[in-house]
């Protein structure tokens, strides 16, 4: 027991503690993360894929109700015949397209017989640093608009919607958080027009088709995980085995002591060194 009393030190108690740890948080949280985000980027690959092929399909199909949503047709190219609500237009700040600043322009679409969803009609960018341009008003009267299905994003944590320049912003386009501002209500998914669409503004492209690198990460993470245990039970076995040696040498030093065969290792040890 003496020989492995030095595990109960607190330095070497706080390294245990922290390697148990770190192997816990790979497993447990990083390494999922990542691999969740490679499973969430394969999904989507495919679906962009699927729907280049595909024919456009009325949005009633996909969307027959109010509170409906398509996540597995993401992507896909739906029509829909209806009107703009253009007094609830809502616009997406923050934006990225193409590498430089942008809002997206959002507004909800009554679809004749069906629901109503909401309608990204594309980008404009800002002006002056971050201020609003003149954005071309929707049509008002009766339109046939061709789109892809889209998720409802996330909510921004900790960015509130607000109103300015005459405008109402929101950070997400999340269409449960829209729908409470503009007291429309819209359906889980919404619509992202394609090209030369009545009411469309600057085109959002499709996202480019490569996997990332998200499985590499979370093959490392694995990977760091198993290692942090395995460096620490290499940092005991090396220390076990130097006060063994120091033990050795202790003992064969003494005078009248049996020369043991560790004093002997321990010699040797010590004359290539």
């Amino acid at each position: 027991m003496r020989r492995w009393a030095f595990l109960l030190r607190p330095s070497w108690l706080a390294l245990f503690v922290v390697a148990i740890a770190f192997a816990y948080l790979c497993f447990t949280v990083l390494a999922p993360w990542q691999l969740g985000k490679n499973t969430e980027t394969s999904r989507e690959n495919s679906q962009i894929a699927s729907s280049l092929d595909a024919d456009p399909v009325p949005v009633t199909t996909l969307l027959p109700e109010q509170d409906s949503s398509a996540p597995d047709d993401q992507w896909r190219r739906v029509t829909a015949t209806g009107r703009y609500l253009a007094e609830a237009q809502v616009l997406a700040r923050l934006r990225v397209i193409d590498g430089e600043p942008a809002f997206e322009v959002l507004v909800p679409f009554a679809v004749d017989g069906g629901p109503t969803v909401l309608v990204d009609r594309g980008y404009v960018r800002p002006v002056q640093g971050s201020s609003l341009p003149s954005i071309p008003p929707p049509p008002t009267g009766p339109v046939t608009v061709i789109g892809r299905l889209r998720d409802s994003e996330l909510l921004a944590q900790g960015k509130e919607p607000f109103r300015q320049d005459g405008a109402q912003q929101v950070y997400s386009i999340n269409t449960a958080q829209i729908a409470s501002l503009t007291g429309v209500p819209l359906t889980g998914s919404y619509l992202q027009l394609i090209d030369d669409q009545p009411g469309g503004l600057g085109v959002i492209g499709l996202p480019h088709l490569e996997a990332g690198p998200f499985l590499s990460y979370g093959i490392q993470w694995i990977a760091f995980g198993i290692l942090a245990p395995i460096g620490v039970g290499y940092f005991v076995y090396a220390e076990v085995r130097q006060r063994r040696r120091e033990n050795a040498a202790r003992e064969a030093a003494e005078p009248g002591a049996p020369v043991t065969a560790e004093a002997k290792l321990a010699d040797r040890y010590g004359r290539r060194r």
